[in-house]
């Protein structure tokens, strides 16, 4: 979906985290990036082993040193999400997309597929407050013979509310999570 509105200087909420298998592999890899148009940016992560990097538009994402956790998770390591309580985050989420939780602190959630496969959803804790719409967010599609409105009420029984961002008559349904985080509800096809 076309987002009309410039970027703003504000760290993006949600971002991607790319994994890579070996310091060889990283380096390559945000060569090619930059090479694509990605460039350097500085979100005040100080000396980190991973490169921030931002898309042409000024998205900001990681290219993470290679970890043994996310060996198997495919291109995308995980898709990580600012955010004031991890745990209750973990706890919306986990109900949403009936995910498993790996691990919970006060300052970081972490969820997974029961089945073991893609990315991780991360929740980090962060001071900063939202204070604009997410450039990144989650679609959802229901399972096979689910109906998408039931799976919208289930959503909202959990917590997530309805949001007008002007989508007029479309075939999704937008919501936010508890702490305001866009996502929608796609139909099956």
């Amino acid at each position: 979906i076309c987002v009309p509105e410039p970027k703003t200087t504000t760290k993006n909420r949600v971002h991607l985290d790319l994994a890579t298998t070996s310091a060889a592999h990283q380096t390559e890899l945000v060569a090619r990036l930059q090479a694509l148009g990605a460039t350097p940016v500085d979100v005040g992560q100080g000396d980190v082993p991973w490169t921030v990097l931002a898309d042409p538009e000024g998205n900001e994402f990681c290219v993470l040193e290679p970890r043994e956790i996310y060996r198997d998770t495919g291109p995308i390591a995980a898709v990580v999400v600012d955010c004031a309580d991890p745990r209750a985050m973990a706890r919306f989420w986990g109900e949403a997309i009936d995910w498993t939780l790996s691990e919970a602190t006060d300052d970081h959630a972490v969820l997974r597929s029961a089945k073991g496969v893609g990315p991780y959803l991360e929740f980090l804790r962060t001071p900063d407050v939202k204070t604009v719409p997410d450039r990144v967010h989650l679609d959802l599609v229901p399972d096979v013979g689910d109906d998408k409105a039931a799976e919208v009420a289930r959503l909202r029984a959990l917590g997530a509310t309805d949001l007008d961002v002007g989508q007029g008559d479309v075939p999704w349904t937008c919501l936010t999570d508890p702490e305001g985080h866009e996502f929608c509800v796609l139909a099956r096809s």
